[in-house]
């Protein structure tokens, strides 16, 4: 990827760019795959946070959207989006609570929830009899990523029958999540290929004991490419929903666990180099509160994740001879790689796609949506820190 001339902000302190082009071709991609398949698509929102950019992929053919926490659907409803599905089961009062207010705030909101245990449907259960509501419900299928989830088969059943006795609620469906394949196009594929078949084994099962579960979703980042063909190819037509995410934005993260190929990540951070004394870095003015401190440590036996005992904080666009191996709170080291061209002066501007896009995001207020080196609108960060 060359490097170009970064010439749109007048701004001193770093700032956060999106790629318009980038960003409408992650669009269009995600969308043309779910309507070749004929699938609707749910982008999941929480890389971007933003009312905005969520907007953009309902424009393109979205059917609605996915938040993480119960807390990011407000913004998100606030703002006009009318049918959100929260991904990340929850469990409190005071969670409730906020359930409650955006189902009584918001009378046209479609607000689905997922589930993965009978205490979490009760409580939903209540609020949705205090306001005169069926809540639709989805049960989150355990498939290997060991976070939320039931197991399928029996669990799945006896839940089901559990949540069809609660009023306030509407069984709907089941949703799955891909995770933890292995990076490879195979690894990738193979995923896929058995989360849909356990997704689509238990759709059926369902369906054989008299449930009339209208949703069927699966498809991450890494797999919903995968899963589209499938799908095409005949394969898996119980499935009526994706969800990618992350793919939209992109990040190096998810470049290694191929989601994205890094040519395709559309978000960047603006970096100033603020003392270039030393001959073998430069200290520019960004650091763990621009970035986060993700270092991907959890990947340290892939090749070349370390240079010279550092891993990286992101990647420098057009400059593979810089290496961002240090990190402190408002400030971030560029090393010069061997053979590298150590030109770098104080005052120039570099632009670096970070190691977790989300983290980057929820700690700034707006994007910059950039095209041919200017600014052409700005995102605000509408669901920043709404986490649980």
């Amino acid at each position: 990827m060359s490097q170009k001339k970064v010439h749109y902000l007048s701004l001193d302190t770093p700032a956060i760019l999106v790629d318009m082009d980038r960003l409408e071709a992650n669009i269009r991609e995600m969308s043309q795959l779910a309507t070749e398949s004929g699938v609707k698509l749910r982008p999941h929102t929480k890389v971007h946070e933003s009312a905005a950019i969520a907007k953009v992929q309902l424009e393109a053919g979205a059917c609605g959207i996915e938040v993480g926490p119960i807390d990011q659907s407000d913004p998100m409803a606030e703002r006009g989006i009318n049918d959100i599905l929260v991904a990340h089961p929850f469990y409190g009062e005071h969670k409730l609570e906020k359930l409650k207010r955006i189902l009584s705030k918001w009378s046209k909101l479609k607000l689905t929830i997922v589930v993965d245990m009978i205490e979490q449907a009760e409580g939903i259960s209540r609020i949705g009899q205090a306001v005169g509501q069926r809540v639709p419900v989805l049960v989150k299928l355990e498939t290997g990523g060991n976070r939320y989830g039931v197991l399928p088969g029996e669990p799945v059943l006896n839940l089901a029958k559990r949540l069809c006795q609660l009023p306030g609620i509407a069984f709907k469906g089941i949703y799955a999540h891909e995770a933890g394949a292995e990076p490879t196009d195979e690894g990738v594929a193979k995923m896929a290929f058995e989360v849909a078949t356990v997704t689509v084994e238990t759709a059926k099962m369902l369906r054989r004991e008299g449930f009339m579960i209208e949703c069927v979703s699966v498809g991450a980042s890494p797999t919903f490419r995968a899963t589209c063909d499938y799908i095409k190819q005949g394969k898996f037509p119980e499935i009526t929903e994706i969800h990618p995410g992350n793919c939209v934005i992109g990040d190096i993260m998810h470049v290694m666990t191929h989601g994205n190929i890094r040519e395709a990540c559309a978000l960047s951070v603006l970096v100033s180099v603020m003392s270039a004394s030393h001959p073998n870095h430069v200290i520019m003015d960004a650091g763990w509160k621009t970035f986060g401190a993700e270092s991907m440590i959890e990947r340290w036996d892939t090749p070349g994740f370390f240079w010279k005992g550092k891993p990286s904080y992101g990647s420098v666009q057009g400059r593979s001879d810089l290496w961002f191996g240090k990190a402190g709170a408002e400030t971030g080291w560029l090393y010069y790689k061997e053979n590298a061209k150590k030109d770098l002066n104080i005052g120039d501007r570099l632009e670096i796609v970070p190691n977790n896009a989300t983290l980057v995001i929820n700690i700034h207020d707006e994007l910059y949506g950039t095209r041919n080196g200017s600014v052409e609108r700005t995102f605000q960060v509408t669901g920043r820190s709404s986490g649980s």
